[in-house]
């Protein structure tokens, strides 16, 4: 499954309202963590299906990064039954993720 560019007007559709867990990774382009961490969480998205995978630029949505508290990026959350069950701030592993979905 391809990631998911989430935005203010698809964020409830995309992740609150979606049956299976979704895993939200808080990011920017000038962010030198965050892009170590983002082929990973495209791998993620590619090799599994059990799960949905959505990104949110917080450049260009202030106001979603803003209303889940992301103070710090990369951070990555993950929703369950539209509810933030998980939440990791920084680069985490590969099997981290894993483990935090």
């Amino acid at each position: 499954m391809s990631v998911v560019t989430l935005t203010k007007d698809n964020f409830d559709d995309e992740v609150i309202k979606c049956s299976k867990p979704v895993l939200v990774d808080f990011w920017a382009a000038w962010c030198g963590p965050c892009q170590m961490l983002s082929p990973v969480v495209d791998k993620i998205a590619e090799e599994t299906t059990a799960i949905k995978v959505g990104k949110v630029n917080i450049d260009e949505q202030p106001s979603l990064a803003q209303e889940f508290g992301v103070m710090s990026i990369p951070t990555l959350m993950v929703f369950r039954d539209g509810k933030l069950s998980k939440k990791s701030v920084g680069v985490i592993s590969r099997d981290e993720i894993l483990n935090l979905i």
